[in-house]
């Protein structure tokens, strides 16, 4: 063959390889996803092979607070549970990202911005942040060795630490080593974190929020190998089940909030603190205070030289977290979990009063009772929510929530409701992905996506008014209607992500709630969203794990909306294009041809005639000219026309005769779809007397005819008013097109004076709380 028949050759068999590819929106994720294995099943399930690995581990952590340090001391027991043998372990050092040469400040594009000939503006802290770092970050390691004192052989390239192991560790097999490290704890106020202090300059205090603390275990799982991808900032945490034993030691006037149990309470509570936290136990109803405000005002004066050691126990979780200060104020109360109880617990500087003490503690267990009925239920023993400033993190039975009133005690609604939010939530994260533990450094939506789906139903169930800033459809239309080019899908890995809290959290949110109001139904959806939770509770799940569960437990085929909300940019635009309105004919000439006439006229009735009545035409003046037709009326009925309508009916079936009398009216209703994501249908018909019908249409009559088609509905009586999605149920982003006869939505501006300005405009947020306060005064 030569060289041109073996190009044209090629060029001809891409063609045919082309026609042939199958780009329907409702082709089978099949491709997409990974082969089910023993390890994952094609149900969703895990395979009867799936393994996952475990680290315990042993610290001793001091914190000092004079000097802002961390110290730590911890024996990791790692335990190889996979078919594989390992001959190095990777660790991570989170702390690193801090580091001065680390790749997370080499990266930062953050700059100074302004448009042409403006004055650009940029706050100090994110200056000092971005162009003068100079915090000393990062772990600084003392020694890696074995439990026998031996020095182990390790490599740190940024955020990871591989730890070469003497000997190939085996399935089942156990290695134990040593690590030792410090750190110097970054302010999160000026530059910012997951974890840092908050300081309080009049009374010298320190509030500590603390995580990412200690070095960690990576994850070893069937899907990627070793986790060991950089931690730069963006995507979050990936990390396998263990047992912690942790003492922290703190000055001896701090109450530290802690994942795990207290394990030596009598050693670090005083006996009124500890009748109280029995007396919480009790409480169903009600937080009681543990630590007074005034018992806490009291300790921030005078500060205790002493050091005291705090000793918890936690099995089972996936990372350990903790906060310290001599600030806090401390209140519990018991919650029922479907027979078990558990606490729900608050902690706060008195900043954070009136609203911490009203709220923090009955959101907490608000949020454990919900979602533990729409997932699994909650299997830990406590749930606390911690205060500080301008912060939402989350770790094992722990969360650092801000929130805080004005100095004089009053706040904004939109300062409540966001508080409320943030820790709804960030304990809901107890659930998504701290027992079901999806891969956060890949996959951002798994947990942040799933976790803000369950918070709106909580914000929902805590009040029927309550401001939801995620999940309902039509929240989600300014950002899928917005422009292409700074948008991908949501299965994109996390560091990829532009539009972060659109892409990761408001999109797949709002997805599961159209899933589970419009495309399935409640009933299956809740059943099957709890069985996948049920499913990988203390497991490690993936994307195809969650897309095969939810139709697997549901008989759906929903890959149509995988592909489309998940594996796509596209956004939903369904017009209503055409409306075509018939009735049946009754056949009945004394009824048919007054209507025929009627319309003959209109059609007629051009401007012509209107201008042209006075004029005499030969007609008129001449008789002559007249004859049979211009005094006949086509319209008018015969008794032939009797007869031949009787014949007819009398051919009729009782049924057809039934249907002809009806007077039924036909709509057939032609929609196209503008948008690319393709949505169930839901129409609404207003009918002449005031009553309305709903139709659903199932999303299947796309499956032939994914651009447009033409549907066709009937009703007894005419219809004045058609809307598309008429409960904001699609995310339709253009409901121009959405009604027949069109409808013009009025919209407003403000005008306004240069020398005149709104209380909106002059404070931003509006706290009518304050200035109730001050009328009353």
């Amino acid at each position: 063959m030569n060289k041109i028949s073996f190009l044209l050759a090629a060029i001809l068999s891409s063609s045919l390889i082309a026609q042939n590819v199958n780009t329907s929106k409702f082709q089978q994720l099949g491709e997409a996803l990974p082969t089910p294995n023993v390890y994952r099943t094609a149900s969703g399930a895990p395979g009867h092979q799936y393994f996952q690995q475990q680290a315990d581990y042993d610290m001793e952590i001091t914190l000092d607070d004079e000097t802002q340090r961390i110290y730590g001391k911890e024996t990791i027991t790692y335990t190889n549970n996979s078919p594989d043998e390992l001959r190095y372990l990777w660790v991570q050092l989170d702390q690193n990202m801090r580091a001065k040469n680390s790749t997370t400040q080499e990266i930062n594009t953050d700059g100074i911005f302004s448009q042409r000939g403006n004055t650009a503006q940029t706050a100090f802290n994110q200056l000092k942040k971005n162009q003068f770092y100079d915090f000393d970050g990062g772990f600084k390691i003392d020694y890696v060795q074995s439990t026998g004192g031996t020095n182990l052989r390790y490599t740190v390239n940024n955020t990871m630490m591989r730890v070469d192991l003497p000997t190939p560790l085996g399935k089942g097999q156990k290695f134990s080593f040593n690590i030792k490290w410090w750190f110097n704890v970054n302010d999160r106020m000026d530059i910012g974190g997951r974890s840092g202090y908050e300081y309080f300059e009049e009374e010298d205090n320190y509030l500590y929020t603390i995580a990412q603390f200690f070095p960690r275990m990576a994850v070893y799982d069937d899907i990627v190998g070793w986790q060991n991808k950089q931690f730069l900032g963006q995507g979050e945490f990936t990390l396998p089940f263990g047992d912690y034993k942790v003492s922290i030691t703190v000055p001896g006037d701090h109450v530290v909030a802690s994942t795990g149990k207290l394990t030596n309470e009598s050693r670090v509570l005083n006996a009124s603190q500890r009748a109280r936290l029995a007396k919480a136990k009790r409480s169903y109803k009600d937080p009681v205070i543990i630590v007074t405000q005034a018992e806490a005002e009291a300790a921030e004066k005078n500060k205790n030289s002493k050091t005291k050691t705090w000793v918890f126990q936690a099995d089972n979780v996936r990372d350990f977290a903790f906060a310290s200060s001599r600030k806090f104020i401390w209140d519990a109360m018991a919650v029922d979990i479907n027979g078990t109880t558990t606490m729900a617990m608050s902690y706060y500087p008195k900043e954070g009063n009136p609203l911490w003490e009203q709220y923090s503690t009955r959101v907490v267990a608000h949020t454990l009772e919900v979602y533990s009925k729409f997932t699994i239920d909650y299997p830990y023993h406590k749930a606390i929510s911690v205060h500080t400033k301008w912060i939402g993190m989350e770790y094992p039975m722990i969360c650092f929530n801000g929130g805080r009133p004005e100095s004089d005690g009053t706040y904004s609604e939109g300062t409540k409701y966001g508080m409320i939010g943030v820790i709804i939530h960030e304990v809901g994260h107890n659930f998504f992905p701290m027992i079901i533990n999806s891969d956060e450094r890949q996959w951002t939506w798994m947990d942040e996506g799933l976790n803000t789906f369950v918070q709106y139903l909580t914000e929902q169930e805590w009040d029927h008014d309550y401001p939801s800033r995620r999940g309902p459809a039509h929240k989600i239309v300014p950002y899928m209607s917005g422009p292409k080019d700074r948008m991908v899908p949501i299965m994109t890995n996390s560091e990829s992500i532009l539009q972060f809290g659109n892409n990761a959290y408001s999109k797949p949110a709002t997805a599961l709630n159209i899933l589970r109001e419009t495309v399935m139904g409640r009933e299956l959806f809740d059943y099957a969203f709890k069985e996948y939770s049920r499913r990988w509770a203390f497991k490690h799940p993936s994307p195809a794990d969650f897309f095969r569960t939810m139709e697997d437990a549901s008989a759906v085929d929903l890959d149509w909306f995988w592909r489309g909300w998940f594996y796509t940019t596209d956004h939903v635009d369904v017009a209503m294009t055409d409306v075509k309105w018939y009735q049946m004919s009754t056949k009945n000439p004394d009824l048919e041809n007054p209507i025929k006439e009627d319309q003959f006229i209109k059609e007629n009735a051009h401007i012509g005639i209107s201008r042209n009545i006075t004029i005499r035409t030969v007609v008129d003046e001449v008789p002559a000219s007249r004859d049979f037709y211009n005094g006949y009326n086509q319209f008018e009925v015969s008794d032939a026309d009797r007869e031949e309508y009787e014949q007819y009916r009398s051919r009729l079936s009782l049924d057809e005769a039934a249907m002809l009398d009806a007077g039924y009216h036909f709509y057939g209703i032609s929609f196209e779809n503008k948008g690319g994501l393709l949505m169930p249908l839901v129409v609404k018909f207003t009918l002449e007397d005031g009553s309305e019908e709903v139709k659903r249409v199932p999303v299947e009559v796309w499956v032939k005819h994914e651009k447009s088609f033409t549907k066709w509905f009937n009703f007894s009586q005419r219809v004045v008013q058609i809307t598309l999605d008429p409960f904001l149920e699609m995310a339709d982003t253009d409901r121009r097109n959405n009604y027949w006869p069109a409808l013009v939505e009025p919209s407003k501006f403000d005008v306004y004076s240069k020398n005149a300005t709104s209380r909106w405009q002059r404070n931003g947020q509006s706290n009518p709380m304050r200035e109730a306060n001050t009328t009353a005064k």
